[in-house]
């Protein structure tokens, strides 16, 4: 972390933490840490991903045993939605890394902007559409395609998965705790391939892991009791304005 200034490194803590709580309140959150280290840090594009696909091990954890504590993971279907995304995630999650690691910074900027932009319209989208009452659970091929495409997009861009995975789900009519719980589910599978294969090319800082990845696992927990307790309309529309207001620099920074 040498040669960046304490209000840097307060914000990037401040990216972690903001970033975990989305990942378990909205699903798109996970984003902001990789947003974070890109505009603030003079690291690679294979460092930003891969420090920040580190920290979503242990908050993929984290979710993945709030929402089995609250029961969505035990229901069959999300469960079996979560298996089948897991899966997926071991042959897609190699190809993003590979894809990133031959890309340039400048290209990485664009790439993540997309991504940024992409996610959210889908947030959007998810407000207006919110299904309630019974779970439609979508065919194991609409799961395992959407869980393939969303695992390589994560590796290139160094997140954990549900920032796609859940306004996707939610799209194909799952509601928003059941599609939450299985998206946690598979970033434990997308962030540890990926960190496996970000380290065998060394590109993985860990005292900035540490610094954005300990905030994040806070904000997981405070965001998983908003998830539950109240509703989130305001913080949907603030991470949509947000995320659009970011998405022009980050396509002109790199």
């Amino acid at each position: 972390m040498a040669g960046l200034s304490t209000p840097v490194l307060v914000l990037l803590g401040l990216f972690g933490l903001v970033g975990g709580v989305g990942i378990t309140a909205l699903g798109p959150g996970g984003v902001l840490p990789t947003i974070g280290l890109f505009a603030l840090t003079g690291l690679s594009s294979a460092e930003v991903a891969g420090t920040a696909i580190v920290t979503h091990v242990a908050t993929g954890a984290l979710a993945t045993a709030a929402y089995t504590r609250s029961g969505q993971l035990r229901d069959p279907e999300t469960r079996r939605s979560a298996l089948i995304l897991c899966a997926t995630a071991l042959a897609g999650t190699p190809l993003g890394v590979l894809i990133n690691t031959v890309v340039s910074k400048r290209v990485f900027g664009l790439v993540l902007a997309v991504f940024v932009t992409l996610v959210a319209v889908l947030v959007w989208l998810r407000e207006r559409r919110e299904p309630a009452g019974t779970a439609a659970h979508p065919p194991m091929a609409l799961v395992g395609g959407t869980g393939f495409a969303v695992a390589v997009a994560s590796g290139i861009v160094g997140i954990g998965g549900p920032m796609l995975t859940v306004p996707l789900l939610i799209a194909f009519g799952v509601p928003v705790l059941e599609s939450l719980a299985a998206a946690q589910a598979q970033s434990i599978v997308i962030a540890a391939v990926g960190t496996v294969g970000y380290l065998a090319h060394g590109a993985i800082n860990w005292p900035l892991t540490a610094l954005v990845g300990i905030p994040e696992l806070a904000g997981v927990l405070l965001g998983w009791k908003i998830a539950h307790a109240v509703p989130t309309r305001g913080l949907k529309y603030a991470l949509v304005a947000a995320l659009l207001a970011v998405a022009p620099y980050l396509a002109l920074h790199g």
